[in-house]
């Protein structure tokens, strides 16, 4: 529904009895420039004191996708703190398409860090959560402690060995192409068709739950069309001073990629050959999942996580 000119809110009752997402909801406002504010919301879980987890999600999910990963880290003594992008989730959605960018992404994002103080952050990072995470890390570095990345990339239209061969290839492009020329497309059936198992009818509803209509969904389409695919693209720039950063990352970064997600497997390799933190790391690999690793081995890469945060307090 609209709440003001502009700007659309998911009615609350979209989230009632969603399976395993009894998380209380919590919100700010952040700056939307000629949108005006923008209320973002986010899960804050765990002791206040604690070690910072930020989760992040992308297309097109939310912060339910991390449901099952949340608890076990909290168990281990960490707060995690699940935003929900701006245009995805409870957080407002604007309706026009160009009101996104890739490069507005990364600025709510890292207004939203500033916005609740976070620090000594261990950045957890799927799909668009990478390119968005990384470029904040980069713009923000003494606020991360470390990076688990998950079936992620972070494009920067180079040969290998600085990226990965064919890039973006076929399939991307078609993708592209589809968000570009749909005006609507069935969210649940995006997510499943990413996934090794059909996630049960409830699950996927939980993926339909925050666009009602397909006026909800201007973020949800938008987003794939700022994949920085060619020299002119917005963001470009961004992403390859963001991998100079990473460059001279020497704190822990560990890759936990799937299985069965053949559109990312290639960064993996990327992002252990350029990142020095990634040396000397336990990267590893997710069986039987596809490209949304936290529904269908939620508790696998969560199991990693622990393990990863754990060390490197150990050694702090």
């Amino acid at each position: 529904m609209e709440i003001r000119p502009g700007i659309r809110r998911t009615p609350e009752e979209r989230f009632a009895g969603l399976p395993g997402y009894d998380f209380a909801p919590r919100y700010v406002d952040i700056a939307g420039g000629a949108l005006g504010p923008l209320r973002m919301h986010y899960l804050d879980e765990g002791p206040r004191g604690a070690p910072v987890v930020l989760m992040l999600h992308g297309n097109p999910t939310w912060s339910f996708l991390y449901r099952h990963m949340i608890g076990p880290v909290v168990d281990a003594g960490y707060r995690v703190i699940a935003p929900d992008m701006i245009g995805f989730g409870r957080s407002d959605k604007p309706n026009a398409r160009d009101a996104y960018g890739y490069d507005r992404f990364v600025d709510w994002m890292a207004q939203f860090v500033r916005a609740l103080g976070l620090k000594a952050i261990t950045l957890v990072c799927q799909d668009w959560g990478g390119p968005i995470g990384l470029r904040v890390l980069s713009e923000l570095p003494d606020r991360f402690d470390a990076v688990l990345a998950t079936n992620t990339l972070l494009p920067n239209c180079e040969p290998p060995p600085a990226g990965v061969p064919g890039w973006p290839g076929e399939g991307i492009e078609a993708w592209i192409k589809t968000c570009r020329t749909s005006d609507d497309l069935p969210t649940s059936e995006v997510f499943a068709g990413a996934t090794v198992q059909r996630p049960a009818d409830d699950v996927l509803a939980g993926y339909d739950a925050p666009f009602p209509d397909a006026a909800d969904k201007a973020g949800m389409l938008q987003i794939t069309c700022g994949i920085p695919v060619d020299e002119n693209a917005e963001g470009l720039e961004a992403n390859r001073a963001a991998w100079r950063a990473l460059e001279e990352w020497h704190k822990p970064f560990l890759t936990a990629f799937s299985d069965g997600d053949p559109a990312t497997a290639a960064w993996a390799d990327v992002f252990r050959r350029r990142v020095p933190g990634a040396a000397d790391q336990p990267h590893t690999v997710i069986p039987n999942a596809g490209h949304f690793v936290q529904e269908e081995q939620g508790a696998a890469l969560a199991g990693v996580l622990v393990d990863f945060l754990a060390r490197n307090r150990a050694t702090a």
